[in-house]
């Protein structure tokens, strides 16, 4: 069964390019992400490990334990991360899950027999620090991952688990932001002291609160 937004993240014990984990200890209190890869040595996934490992501490900076996972065992990857390293002018600073019985892959529902019934699908999880999934991602093959919109992703998520709001189309951190329509009119002044301009009864735009 596909996992659903809300629904707990499966707990899983991997072995990975740095140790034994167990996930959910791993994940800590903080975010996570979790991305998939359908093999070793595939060009775009080579690209993706890349960036992710060139855009660390961006994750870092908000919170977010970044881990990829991929159904080969971990003598491949280790092969594969020097590969990275080389064409992608790096060097990588996060672990990759190894998979080959397809254990974390089965959990996630990362086999699509109409894409292919032997490899993963190139899929990304967010997760929150309660063990939910606040977001699902599955990409076609031939589709690198942005991992730029990941971020503004996460900082959307971040804010309004915090604050009434949400975030409109293309909405970057430190725009203004939409008042939660749960909010009422009478409550905006102490809620939002930046101020508020209202465009219609149910869209009410206040600046960023954490900003």
């Amino acid at each position: 069964m596909a996992l659903r937004l809300g629904d707990v993240a499966p707990d899983f014990t991997a072995e990975t390019t740095e140790g034994v984990i167990h996930f959910h200890d791993w994940l800590g209190t903080g975010w996570g992400i979790l991305f998939s890869h359908p093999a070793d040595y595939t060009p775009v996934c080579t690209t993706e490990l890349g960036a992710v490992a060139k855009m660390k501490s961006a994750f870092d900076q908000r919170g977010v334990k970044v881990i990829a996972v991929s159904v080969d065992p971990l003598t491949a990857h280790q092969g594969w991360i020097g590969d990275i390293n080389e064409t992608q002018c790096t060097v990588m600073n996060f672990p990759i899950i190894a998979d080959p019985d397809r254990k974390v892959a089965g959990l996630y529902d990362m086999i699509h027999p109409n894409a292919d019934n032997t490899f993963t699908v190139r899929s990304v999880f967010i997760i929150g620090p309660d063990k939910k999934i606040k977001l699902t991602l599955t990409y076609p093959a031939s589709t690198g991952r942005n991992f730029v919109e990941l971020l503004r992703v996460i900082d959307s998520l971040q804010l309004t688990a915090k604050h009434r709001v949400a975030t409109p189309a293309n909405w970057v951190d430190g725009e203004d932001c939409i008042i939660s329509p749960a909010v009422k009119d009478d409550e905006i002044p102490a809620s939002f002291p930046k101020g508020h301009r209202r465009i219609k009864p149910y869209l009410r735009y206040t600046p960023q609160p954490n900003k």
